[in-house]
């Protein structure tokens, strides 16, 4: 009878061993997959400009979409690094760091 008491606490130990691992690996796991902040331009984070200047929500701003701002107009050109004549976001976002 000793034996299967040995046999149950060595049970529980290598159990809680196993979850606070998995504790561990799974909030180390999370904590890498935080996205960082978003840009900010004017006091208004960068996707919300994205998507109020996206008036047709492609996803794409085309040239057209982009005279209604007259500095993103100016900077269209700059912007639009793979030259397919529409920015995406990532674009949008780089133009708002520099």
């Amino acid at each position: 009878m000793t034996v299967k008491r040995h046999q149950l606490v060595a049970n529980f130990e290598a159990r809680s061993v196993a979850l606070i691992a998995g504790w561990t690996l799974a909030g180390a796991a999370m904590a890498q997959n935080v996205p960082p902040p978003a840009p900010v331009r004017n006091g208004k984070p960068v996707s919300t400009q994205f998507h109020q200047v996206d008036r047709n929500g492609d996803g794409q701003i085309s040239r057209s979409e982009a005279a209604t701002v007259p500095e993103l107009e100016a900077a269209f050109d700059r912007l639009d690094t793979d030259r397919n004549g529409s920015l995406n976001a990532e674009e949008f976002a780089q133009g708002s760091k520099g």
